[in-house]
């Protein structure tokens, strides 16, 4: 386990609209751009392999793109290359990071100098949510499912662990990034909970109304 003396000050990110990345979560990748590949070439140099991921954003009237404050690093564990010279890879989600300014330098990809304070929870045990109420959550979630005709196994769903269940959907619900961006942002497993009973409830009532129009 990776404590908070062994993040670095500086670390490459990896601006991927809709990727979301959580402490304690996995992340599979296919990098295929050549300047990612650089990237991971290097990362797998360093003594953390850690990569940031980060949603970047348009700012409003222009076509600038720039860089949320917020991401989550993620420790390179695994990583296999294709015959290509594609790679395959897994993140495992550590810590969130506030983006203090970027690097600039000779690099292809993208570095920020990044600080940890504030995160210190991400390096800590499992996270509870004391106040909740799983059988209405799924209730929720499977109107959700039916409106996105979307599948799952709901069997594992009903078995996994409070934030290995939370935290998934984050990651892996059709959510717009700046939607996945609060849930990153979201201070406890429970407040993220919140936010996302509150995604899914806006999309089933922006859905009702739509019926009503039509």
């Amino acid at each position: 386990m990776m404590n908070a003396a062994d993040l670095p000050d500086t670390i490459p990110v990896f601006p991927l609209p809709g990727a979301l990345l959580l402490p304690r979560a996995r992340l599979p990748l296919h990098i295929f751009e050549p300047r990612y590949l650089s990237m991971i070439d290097d990362t797998l140099k360093t003594s953390h392999r850690l990569i940031g991921m980060i949603q970047p954003y348009e700012v409003p009237g222009s076509k600038e793109k720039r860089l949320h404050s917020i991401g989550c690093a993620g420790r390179l564990t695994q990583f296999s290359e294709t015959e290509d010279g594609r790679y395959m890879i897994t993140l495992a989600g550590m810590s969130r990071f506030r983006m203090q300014e970027e690097v600039t330098g000779f690099t292809p990809y993208r570095r920020c100098d990044v600080k940890w304070d504030g995160f210190n929870a991400d390096l800590g045990p499992t996270e509870v949510d004391k106040g909740f109420d799983r059988e209405a959550f799924l209730d929720l979630l499977g109107r959700y499912f039916d409106h996105m005709t979307l599948s799952t196994d709901w069997d594992s769903l009903k078995e996994a662990d409070d934030e290995l269940l939370i935290n998934s959907l984050s990651m892996l619900c059709p959510f717009v990034p700046e939607e996945k961006q609060a849930l990153l942002e979201a201070p406890s497993l429970t407040t993220r909970r919140e936010t996302m009973v509150t995604l899914l409830e806006f999309s089933l009532r922006a859905n009702a109304e739509e019926d009503r129009m039509q």
